[in-house]
This record gives structure tokens, sequence and C-alpha cells, in this order.
């Protein structure tokens, strides 16, 4: 399948200052063909190397320009990291007591639909407060049901914000995913201010 694009003037139509970047093979008629709006047509896999150099060149000008603004390199998401037994708890515990951090604790089921929809919202939450604050999840299917009574984790899903070793607060994340990550911000916001 070949793609059609208007190159010379969409090039253009971005910034005036671009038409100087424009190649001179697709910037001058060579014939009456290319009176009409001058369209390109991809023929070989070297003129699709050749337009998306133009198009670096294009954003490097428009950068230079004050045009573009840098992007922020925050994670958008991060990964919550995986507790897989009480020897696993404890190792994160003590490692945040040492750092003098909290934790969120998400206690989810692998079969638990509200647990399964609300991982990645939390993923998102946890990257606004990355790296200050780490979040962990721990599937009660999968540990002893020792570490989850300690816990007193009765209902999927859980949230739970734990500093120096003691649970300071909880959600339980039974209703709209929106609603419990915005239990959840607050719960780590009133923590910080303490």
């Amino acid at each position: 399948m070949s793609e059609v694009v208007n190159l010379s003037s969409s090039l253009r139509s971005l910034n005036p200052k671009i038409s100087a970047l424009v190649p001179p093979y697709l910037s001058r008629q060579t014939s009456s063909l290319f009176s009409q709006p001058r369209y390109f047509k991809f023929h070989s896999f070297t003129d699709k190397i050749c337009l998306a150099a133009e198009r670096f060149r294009e954003v490097d000008a428009l950068k230079q320009d004050g045009g573009l603004q840098e992007l922020d390199d925050s994670p958008v998401s991060v990964e919550l990291g995986p507790i897989c037994g009480e020897s696993h708890f404890d190792q994160v515990m003590e490692e945040a007591q040492k750092l003098g951090e909290s934790v969120v604790i998400v206690w989810m089921a692998a079969w638990c639909r509200k647990c399964i929809y609300l991982k990645p919202k939390l993923e998102k939450l946890a990257a606004e407060f990355y790296p200050r604050l780490r979040f962990y999840h721990v599937d009660v299917n999968a540990v002893p049901y020792r570490l989850v009574s300690r816990a007193g984790v009765t209902v999927s899903p859980t949230l739970q914000l734990w500093r120096d070793g003691q649970k300071q607060a909880e959600v339980i994340g039974g209703h709209k995913a929106h609603f419990v990550v915005n239990e959840v911000r607050e719960m780590i916001e009133n923590d910080s201010i303490s």
C-alpha cells in the first residue's frame, strides 16, 4: 500500500522557516503535472527515510525557535512491585523504614475484576509519587494466609499505607476506580502532612 503526502504545502504550513528545509526535489516544479498541489508518492523505503529525516529537522527547527517545549521525562506509570511472601514483605518494610519512606500495599486477587481494573490506575498514581513513595501489590491467593491476616485484610482490593513497619491507613476498594484512586491520593497526602 502506498502513502500519498502533500509534503511541500504541509511542511510550509507548519512554519515558514521550515520551507528552507524542504529538499529541492520536492519544492521545484519539474513539469506541469506538479503545478497542482505537489504530491509525493512513496515508492521505496529510502523515500520514507528521507521524509522521516525531514520531520526530525522540522522538530529541531521548532525547538530552536522556542516553538516546542522540552518533554517531561518523568514516568507516566510505575509498575507495582510484587510481594511474594512474608519474608519479602518484611524485607520491603525494613528497607522502607531505613529510607524513612512510606509504602502503599495493594492487596488483590488475580480473579478479582475490580482489582484488575484498578491496577493500571494505581500504576499511574504511583508515577505521581515516584520516587518518594513505593507501591507494591500482593496476590492474596499466592501468599500464606498468615501474612494476609497479619495485615488485617478481609476484602479485595484493600489498599494500605505503611510507615515504620506499621499500618497507618487503609482504603477498601469496593467502589468505582476513580473514587478509590482519589481516596488513596488523599490517604497519601494526609500521611505526608503528619
